[in-house]
């Protein structure tokens, strides 16, 4: 139920018959009533409580536009969009070890210059021809890769009936490898970043500052890149088929089996992510989680993604509790759009978060029909004999970790000098893909705006409507004023004022002018403005603090809610759209003012093909300014993308006049862009009506 808000109008003549209107306008719309609180103070996401998924799709059509932007969202987040460069893996292999019907080697390459991804690669013997192959990430086991449990832990599992032998008990994730080897695959087990072989980067730490934010750099984003070159490197295998390259992993590997899955949905012919595909907790790791990754989206929407390829999900008594439910069903209705409902498929198994026996042979059984294994089903593991860690590591004195292998500063510097050189490169298709991405938006349609009450409805002799607005749907309740000439010519100005509605008084003398011109003037309250802040809580005792490894991280909340400053653009794009059912030709001019310019470029970046001109003070700013994560400015991607300057480009569908620029990042760029003038002056309001008059 929409709950009415304060509208009321001022000025002008008011009539008999307006009069009559406005009480009618008064007792509809509720007079003196306090709306709902914005959704987004009421019911922030995060990790425990993502968005939703259900996915009412007419027909695949509409899944598949929403399927691209969901994945250009994430690519975006994981700073694969535009994907980095593949330099030379220039991979090391040594030291096989024979077992019975596989064998294991050491391996370690470079995802990218200085970065080495080590693992082992287990390959089946007595084959013939083209083998499928497999990846498998691991997540937060103890020791990862290394995993070998006390003569405690494996009674303890036993007893259970997770395991039936102590050597799976021992080493379970090297159970897994081994068995897909003597099934028929190569098989490449690779380490988590910060475990194992992989120790230049310290796990959790090195991707959580406000520049990492700004660029896109993260844990998660690495991994993903190392998953794709994982890949890159299995294919290279002579023996490899690579119309059948398959990954699987659990836990914090199923994360990564999603991610590579999403990323690089091609040559992933198969799928199996283990205990992670859920609508309850998406990760609790920084390793999990990067800014814009799951906004309005969660791991079940991100592994549908792969769809229709076959997938497969082992889940547990954990947050995947529910998962036949309450998950599964939404990913077949999508596999459903392409006749494919049978191709995914998943159960819960009785026992904790988990990596044993029976997700296993879910797992291997699922494999044997997906690659075309040609093995009786159900597929049983054989008992094998596991391989001590210190054989298992790759590095030694013949094969020492390379002199060139750096730390996470080293891999930034690297990130940080590709997406420099990208940018410039980046049409603008595809930096406002980006954008788009960033602010978590796009301009609205007519039909995508709600009013709480009644819509804008302004009598002849003009005035003054306040009302709420919002998308809807969204709950949300955005404070939106409109001043109406009597002579009004259906022109509109949207007003981007740090003051807000309260800066929009029709005797102001730069509001004047506008008002004198004809044109209608609209603005709104931004969001954690003065007058648009969350009510106050009741104060509740401080909960016992849980321990909690993960350094303090933005990403935590940037990877589930907009930043302050997208929803700022976000509700200014709202407004924009608003002006649009008001203006003649809906066309809109757009004057920015103060720390609201940058916003307001932002949103004339956008939706720039509506916007023939626009007044921005840009108020000296560009993202490098920003230094603390807790900023309202702070934007996932403003500096990756080029900073404030780069997003100019978008702004060539009409003239766009920017004062009080600061020359630094793009500045000159930004000035030679068809339409635009950059002014370096701080800016004369009255100037500045004048020219949008003009």
């Amino acid at each position: 139920m929409i709950v009415p808000t304060t509208a009321h109008f001022s000025g002008g003549m008011v009539t008999l018959v307006t009069m009559a209107f406005l009480l009618v306008l008064t007792q509809a719309t509720g007079e003196g009533a306090e709306p709902p609180e914005d959704a987004r103070f009421a019911h922030p996401f995060d990790l425990n409580h993502p968005a939703g998924f259900t996915p009412h799709f007419a027909d695949r059509t509409e899944w598949e536009a929403r399927a691209d932007s969901v994945r250009k969202q994430a690519l975006v987040g994981l700073s694969l969009f535009p994907l980095p460069p593949k330099t030379p893996l220039n991979p090391v292999i040594h030291g096989k070890i024979e077992r019975d019907g596989y064998t294991v080697e050491k391996v370690f390459f470079a995802s990218l210059p200085g970065h080495y991804v080590s693992g082992n690669l287990y390959r089946p013997t007595g084959t013939i021809g083209k083998l499928p192959a497999v990846l498998t990430p691991y997540g937060h086991w103890p020791n990862g890769r290394f995993i070998w449990k006390s003569d405690a832990d494996i009674d303890k599992d036993i007893g259970s009936g997770a395991e039936t032998t102590r050597e799976a008990a021992r080493s379970p994730l090297q159970a897994g490898c081994a068995m897909l080897a003597r099934m028929g695959c190569v098989v490449f087990h690779y380490d988590l970043v910060g475990y194992c072989d992989s120790r230049k980067i310290e796990h959790r730490t090195g991707f959580t500052d406000a520049e990492s934010i700004l660029r896109l750099q993260s844990f998660m984003g690495l991994q993903a890149w190392n998953s794709i070159r994982a890949l890159d490197f299995v294919q290279s295998l002579p023996e490899v088929d690579a119309d059948r390259m398959a990954v699987t992993g659990a836990s914090g590997g199923g994360t990564q089996t999603i991610m590579l899955s999403l990323s690089d949905k091609d040559r992933v012919a198969a799928a199996f992510p283990m205990v992670m595909v859920s609508m309850n907790m998406q990760g609790g790791c920084v390793c999990e989680n990067a800014p814009l990754l799951r906004i309005g989206t969660n791991n079940v929407e991100l592994a549908s993604l792969v769809a229709p390829k076959p997938q497969g999900a082992a889940a547990a008594q954990d947050w995947t509790h529910d998962f036949e439910t309450r998950g599964l069903p939404e990913m077949k209705t999508i596999y459903g759009l392409y006749g494919a409902a049978d191709k995914v498929e998943g159960k819960v198994v009785p026992f904790p978060h988990n990596y044993n026996l029976h997700s296993r042979e879910l797992m291997y059984d699922f494999l044997n029909r997906a690659l075309k294994l040609g093995l009786p089903s159900p597929v049983k593991e054989k008992p094998f004999e596991p391989i001590p860690p210190e054989q298992l590591s790759v590095y030694d004195t013949d094969h020492p970790l390379p002199a060139d292998a750096t730390d996470a500063a080293g891999v930034r510097r690297w990130m940080t000098k590709v997406a420099d050189q990208q940018v410039d490169q980046l049409d603008e298709k595809t930096l406002r893909v980006a954008l788009q991405a960033m602010v978590a938006d796009h301009k609205p349609s007519a039909d995508e705006l709600e009013y709480v009450g009644r819509p804008p409805a302004i009598p002849a002799t003009g005035g003054t409507w306040i009302g709420m607005i919002g998308r809807k749907g969204q709950g949300e309740r955005v404070r939106c004023k409109i001043v109406h000439p009597g002579n009004w010519n259906k022109s509109v100005f949207l007003w981007a004022h740090p003051g807000g509605c309260q800066s929009l008084a029709s005797d102001d003398p730069t509001v004047k002018k506008l008002l004198d011109s004809g044109a209608a003037v609209l603005t709104i309250d931004s969001f954690l403005s003065d007058d648009f802040q969350p009510a106050p809580k009741a104060t509740q005792p401080a909960a016992k603090a849980k321990r909690d490894p993960n350094p303090p991280y933005a990403g935590f909340n940037l990877g589930y809610n907009r930043s302050v400053i997208a929803n700022r653009v976000h509700d200014l794009l709202t407004a924009f759209c608003v002006a649009q059912t008001l203006s003649g030709d809906g066309s809109v001019r757009v004057i920015g003012l103060g720390d609201r310019g940058p916003i307001a470029l932002l949103a004339c970046a956008v939706a720039s093909h509506h916007v023939p001109r626009a007044a921005i003070d840009l108020n000296q700013f560009d993202f490098d300014q920003i230094t603390t994560d807790t900023e309202p400015m702070l934007l996932p991607g403003g500096l990756k993308y080029g900073g404030i300057y780069s997003f100019v480009r978008l702004c060539s569908g009409g003239e766009t006049m920017i004062w009080h620029g600061r020359r630094t990042g793009r500045f000159e760029q930004a000035a030679k862009v068809a339409g635009v003038t950059l002014k370096e002056d701080e800016p004369d309001a009255n100037a500045m009506i004048e020219w949008l008059l003009r």
